[in-house]
């Protein structure tokens, strides 16, 4: 198993950057595909990015495509979602996730979830 802890979340105004941090503690952290979603209030949870066990391929959806990367270091075990140009449309509970069956890139389920971080952006 793994365990997940997400922090970095906060309030900035449109336009700002926040870096979200996801710290991994477990099992093999390289096991591991990495993901964040998010969770806006009345809404699904949506997929964001995801990142492959030794960085080779990654994933954004495509609102946050050339504004947000996801990166990893697995000697550190964690992963990180940096966010420039941020939107009042950002704005939700962000969740780090871990799957380690992969089946395809990106997965659709993931067994492995943190707490959330709650990114507000202020217009």
């Amino acid at each position: 198993q793994v365990q997940l802890v997400e922090s970095g979340g906060g309030l900035v105004q449109a336009g700002g950057s926040l870096r979200l941090s996801c710290a991994a503690s477990g099992r093999s952290f390289s096991s591991y595909v990495m993901a964040w979603f998010r969770q806006a209030p009345g809404k699904e949870r949506e997929l964001v990015a995801a990142i492959s066990r030794y960085s080779y391929s990654t994933y954004y959806t495509g609102s946050v495509k050339g504004r947000f990367t996801i990166s990893r270091d697995n000697a550190k075990n964690t992963v990180w979602l940096q966010m420039n140009s941020l939107k009042p449309e950002d704005t939700a509970v962000y969740y780090c996730a871990a799957e380690d069956t992969l089946e395809q890139f990106p997965p659709k389920e993931y067994d492995y979830w943190g707490q959330g971080t709650q990114v507000t952006v202020s217009s």
